[in-house]
């Protein structure tokens, strides 16, 4: 089994180096990387009109990284007062880690609709949210609170900046090597993977990969696209994707 991820740097090469640990044959193919965002500088500000029991949603490792450089430079702390949710383990980790602070995550899929499912939607309404995000992606979380009842902002602290390749030169590169699965954790990710390559490419090699994904709209996306060997991941970290690549190697 040869394996490409395409996740970013630096989680690209942790997993592809436990990979080869393993035995594995393994290559790093990230698809973007990041830089701070756009509202980055008017975190603090907002998080300061929060008031005792409003509610913080961080939404990836990326937007706890960016918030704290900019937080550690104006030497501002994350309220104790404030309730933190994060869509996973790592993000819950890497959130407590910097504010000692407990935060809430889903601990079964690590995904916005579990994490909606986990909260106790009849407590939301006249609260303020504020969701720490990065740039694109799905409203769900945000339509979902307002729904319900709060006043809500995003925020965006990072951006996802999409890398640029040559279509052809990469697709006869991994195909030379023997690329057979491939790890892809973002629908924006797999959709910019499909259209990276030609048809040609795509028909002959790419969607004939085993592919594995961390949700069930990832699965559903890339059928739609043409995969047919899809494997789905618990979560999205390195842990539970070597588990799953265990499971069907």
């Amino acid at each position: 089994m040869n394996i490409l991820v395409t996740r970013p740097e630096p989680s690209a090469d942790d997993l592809v180096n436990q990979l080869r640990h393993q035995g594995h044959i393994a290559w790093s193919f990230p698809l973007i990387e990041f830089a701070p965002g756009a509202q980055l500088h008017i975190v603090s500000k907002r998080i300061e009109m929060l008031k005792k029991g409003d509610l913080v949603f961080i939404l990836s490792q990326n937007a706890v990284h960016y918030a704290n450089i900019f937080f550690t430079n104006e030497k501002f702390f994350w309220p104790k007062k404030l309730t933190y949710y994060a869509i996973g383990h790592s993000t819950a980790l890497a959130f407590y880690k910097i504010s000692g602070h407990e935060v809430y995550w889903p601990d079964s899929q690590e995904t916005t609709e579990i994490l909606i499912q986990n909260l106790a939607l009849q407590t939301i309404f006249g609260k303020r949210a504020l969701i720490l995000r990065g740039n694109g992606g799905r409203n769900l979380l945000e339509n979902t609170l307002r729904y319900y009842g709060a006043e809500v902002e995003s925020l965006e602290c990072y951006q996802r900046c999409e890398k640029h390749y040559h279509g052809s030169k990469e697709a006869s590169r991994w195909r030379k090597k023997g690329i057979n699965t491939l790890v892809v954790t973002s629908g924006s990710m797999l959709q910019q993977l499909y259209y990276l390559f030609s048809d040609t490419d795509r028909n002959e090699w790419l969607l004939r990969c085993r592919l594995l994904v961390v949700s069930k709209r990832l699965s559903i996306l890339a059928r739609r696209l043409g995969w047919v060997n899809i494997y789905v991941a618990n979560k999205a970290d390195n842990n539970s994707l070597l588990q799953a690549i265990s499971y069907f190697s």
